[in-house]
């Protein structure tokens, strides 16, 4: 067997799949890319994703690791090269998985309703969501003492790349849903932080063309209006 063969089973606009793209370019590691049709499972997915079935996975030497964060944080072990994507320090650590935590479960929830509802559901979910925003934006205040976020690609955190995933594209996302998603003059720390981390060359290489992402954002909104869930 081929010594550190790395394979990244997802999908080209799946924010999950590019935030293991990320850190395996930001890393230095050669890895090959297969690309999944969700519509139709390849035996390879189903086989190394069991149990959810999904992308991404990240097959290291014919071993499956699956769930975005959960290989970003077997990637930062196991390659020390790079960027250290989670700090050493455990306080520090702590709050850096605190903060991935509350993106994950509450800003994602009211982003994912706010694409899918229409009317007053999705006026509620918007207004939740600036104000999870704000919430955080004031959390992660402390990791910038001097008030500017400052990114390079020996800096980039795991809650950089969280980031950049969920709202790299919050031009298109804006488009779509006809809301501003992030504000500058709302949220002018995560306004500037974004805009730093998505300036980087390795993070421009790997998003999607505007246009694609637009069409598919379209498609995911359309869908989530016709569900059920989305009646009033």
């Amino acid at each position: 067997m081929e010594e550190n063969k790395v394979t990244l089973h997802g999908v080209w606009a799946s924010p999950y799949s590019k935030r293991v793209e990320l850190a395996l370019k930001l890393k230095g590691i050669p890895f090959e890319y297969v690309e999944e049709d969700l519509t139709n499972k390849s035996p390879l997915l189903l086989k190394y994703n069991p149990v959810h079935k999904k992308i991404p996975v990240l097959v290291h030497n014919g071993k499956p690791i699956c769930e975005s964060l959960v290989i970003l944080e077997y990637i930062d072990e196991t390659w020390k090269d790079g960027p250290q994507l989670l700090p050493q320090d455990p306080y520090k650590r702590a709050q850096v998985r605190f903060w991935i935590s509350y993106l994950q479960q509450q800003v994602f929830e009211c982003m994912s309703l706010a694409i899918t509802s229409d009317g007053e559901t999705q006026e509620k979910a918007s207004k939740e969501l600036f104000e999870k925003l704000k919430v955080f934006e004031e959390g992660v205040k402390e990791f910038f003492p001097d008030g500017t976020p400052c990114v390079d690609n020996n800096s980039v955190g795991i809650l950089d790349i969280l980031l950049v995933s969920l709202f790299g594209a919050h031009k298109v996302q804006s488009e779509v849903l006809g809301i501003k998603i992030i504000d500058q003059e709302k949220n002018p720390l995560l306004f500037s932080w974004i805009t730093a981390i998505t300036e980087l060359p390795v993070v421009k290489e790997i998003i999607p063309p505007h246009d694609k992402l637009v069409a598919v954002l379209h498609t995911i909104r359309n869908a989530g209006l016709k569900s059920p869930a989305a009646l009033p």
